[in-house]
């Protein structure tokens, strides 16, 4: 007897654990379109001028008239509506850098002026793709979804990012 109890715990265990990943990525999916919703309503994203975010300046993103650097607005209201985290990176030469999000650091500050690590998510964005997955985002593991933010050229100009943590 007690051995069918622990297989019958054990199983529904990983019943438990499987529809979870499952509903995490589905969840990832919804806030990323939800952010992306989001910020398109306002127009084309387009970079406009510097500024300095954390210690590093970077291009100025906007989506229409919108300025994204350093606004929290979009970020905070998905997190609101979806749960998890989000965050707007604009690219900076050969990184993306975090300009809005909601994501904190050890100290409880916003993760801002902070770079995407070179992983699967940062090579698959520079092959111009979505990436869905498991990442480490400031020692933790997450999951995420990463898309490119790309303008009316196809040029990639930043990430949409979501993620909850494991």
């Amino acid at each position: 007897m007690k051995f069918k109890l622990s297989k019958s715990l054990a199983l529904a265990a990983f019943a438990v654990a499987f529809m979870s990943v499952g509903v995490r990525a589905e969840d990832t999916k919804k806030s990323l379109e939800s952010l992306k919703t989001m910020l398109n309503k306002y127009g084309e994203p387009k970079t406009d001028g510097v500024v300095t975010v954390g210690d590093k300046s970077v291009p100025v993103l906007m989506f229409g008239s919108k300025k994204v650097n350093l606004n929290y607005e979009v970020v905070d209201a998905v997190k609101k509506v979806n749960g998890g985290n989000a965050t707007i990176f604009v690219k900076s030469g050969d990184d993306y850098v975090r300009v809005s999000t909601n994501v904190l650091k050890d100290d409880g500050t916003r993760a801002i002026g902070t770079v995407l690590a070179k992983n699967k998510a940062y090579e698959a964005i520079n092959k111009g793709e979505t990436f869905c997955g498991v990442v480490d985002i400031l020692g933790k593991p997450y999951d995420t979804c990463y898309e490119p933010i790309k303008n009316s050229k196809a040029e990639t100009l930043g990430i949409y990012y979501v993620g909850y943590p494991k």
